[in-house]
């Protein structure tokens, strides 16, 4: 385990401004209001030669109650305890407040390891605030600005000897632990999903369907803010965790409503970055709320899924409230094959983020459609199938012209994607094309998995096929016909 530094401060004092700068990338929603952040985000850090962890917290509010804040709050110190370290950051044009004083006082009683961070340093108005910060009592602070990337130099003094310290001690475990005796044969199969490559998972829907509840349920703690208001989550945030012996990463996204009902910029940045996480992941799982499944915006949540090419499990939450559940789940599997056919035979599992009940079968329906996204079919088996379809039916001819399917072949996987070979591919119409996926699904056992299904004409190899015909130019035949006469 490498060397953790969690980013506290108060709220809009450019914590998530420093992790993006640290990260190199723009992992981490930022905004002029205060507040934007709200979970804890982690993420692969390098200053230099240092590597490290950094955690992106919620700002630190003065409210210990059961409000959002306080909520956001007690989040924040649980990743001071987590963390090797703190970075207490200030706004150096704002001076110190009684609140950044209250808050040095608790990083104070923790025990680990504080830097004291100015924030917006740069120029003159920054001065100020750099000097008034040693009244805190955290030792010399270190001037910074995360935006124009200033102070990184003398941040990166500061972590050296606390990283070293930490990675002298992961030395001491792992040589600790090389006199186990390890079964070779074990630790050389393959495994399709590794702890260096785990299977990523993106939980989807609208707001306020439970889909952080699912997440803290399904790791055991509560890592994720939670509560009854809706739309709480704002940034994708990615949590490991190892599900019955299967690693995973699980992506909790910003609940989606109607794009026309979006109109708040910070809004707009958390579906957008809830969009981005439905491309990076292999496994979608669709997240509908008992009470009310399949609004008119879960359907174009699933579709958005099938057209990105995931793996796609539909889990109807809040199950546990239900009174008539096998009717409510029949009239659900109904619902589910008429409004999207693109998915027919997908996963549909019923779950209860608050008591844990199905996640048993949410867990094996998300390895079916895993595994059902790499499946692979040999040519010859597609042949033979190929043979079959068409003879059972013909494809049409249209205008007289025959259509002849001539082979078939896959051309990838992730999702499965099959190439036909045919004439007059142009003609063909989509009503065939979904007859031959169907069977795929139906018969290579590929339920609810998008399938890509290509038509292209093969070339003819005649290499005079598209040549013209030499014909002699009038000019040409006048010219031969005067040199003979002039020899005559």
């Amino acid at each position: 385990m490498s060397f953790t530094l969690a980013i506290v401060g108060r709220p809009n004092v450019g914590k998530s401004t420093l992790f993006n700068r640290l990260v190199g990338k723009r992992l981490a929603l930022v905004d002029d209001q205060p507040g934007v952040t709200r979970d804890l985000r982690e993420g692969a850090a390098r200053l230099g030669d240092l590597r490290f962890t950094v955690i992106d917290t919620a700002g630190l509010e003065d409210a210990t109650d059961d409000s959002l804040q306080g909520r956001m709050r007690r989040l924040t110190e649980r990743a001071v305890e987590m963390a090797d370290a703190s970075l207490f950051l200030i706004d150096g044009r704002a001076g110190i407040t009684p609140n950044d004083q209250l808050f040095a006082e608790i990083l104070r009683r923790s025990g680990r390891p504080v830097i004291l961070g100015v924030n917006k340093a740069e120029g003159r108005q920054g001065e100020a605030g750099v000097i008034e910060a040693y009244a805190l009592g955290l030792g010399e602070p270190i001037a910074l600005s995360a935006e124009h990337g200033e102070g990184m130099g003398e941040l990166a003094v500061a972590l050296a000897p606390l990283v070293e310290a930490a990675e002298e001690a992961v030395a001491v475990v792992e040589e600790a632990e090389t006199d186990v005796d390890v079964d070779e044969d074990a630790e050389g199969e393959l495994r399709p999903i590794t702890a260096a490559r785990p299977l990523k998972i993106a939980v989807v829907g609208r707001p306020n369907a439970g889909k952080s509840t699912l997440i803290n349920k399904i790791i055991g703690e509560d890592r994720l803010l939670t509560g009854p208001e809706a739309g709480i989550t704002r940034d994708s945030i990615a949590v490991p965790v190892n599900w019955d012996g299967t690693h995973m990463r699980i992506f909790d996204t910003a609940g989606m409503r109607k794009k026309a009902k979006v109109q708040e910029k910070l809004e707009k940045l958390s579906v957008a970055d809830g969009l981005r996480a439905v491309k990076f992941a292999e496994v979608v799982v669709v997240l509908l709320d008992a009470a009310i499944p399949f609004e008119q915006q879960d359907l174009r949540i699933a579709d958005l899924a099938e057209r990105e090419g995931r793996a796609v499990v539909v889990a109807v939450n809040k199950w546990d409230i239900e009174d008539n559940k096998q009717e409510k789940l029949k009239a659900l599997k109904q619902a589910f094959d008429t409004l999207l056919p693109q998915l027919r035979g997908a996963p549909l599992v019923t779950v209860s983020a608050k008591t844990g009940k199905g996640l048993d079968r949410l867990q094996a329906a998300i390895l079916k459609a895993y595994e059902v996204w790499n499946r692979r079919v040999t040519t010859a088996q597609l042949n033979r199938w190929l043979a079959a379809m068409t003879e059972a039916h013909p494809p049409p001819a249209p205008s007289g012209r025959r259509i002849r399917l001539r082979y078939m072949t896959q051309a990838k996987t992730r999702p499965p994607g099959f190439v036909v070979m045919c004439s007059h591919p142009d003609k063909l119409p989509d009503s065939y094309s979904r007859y031959l996926v169907n069977g795929l699904r139906d018969d290579f056992d590929m339920p609810g998995t998008p399938i890509r299904l290509w038509m292209r004409s093969q070339a003819d190899q005649n290499p005079y096929k598209d040549r013209k015909k030499s014909i002699p130019s009038r000019l040409s035949k006048h010219v031969r016909s005067g040199a003979t006469k002039k020899k005559g």
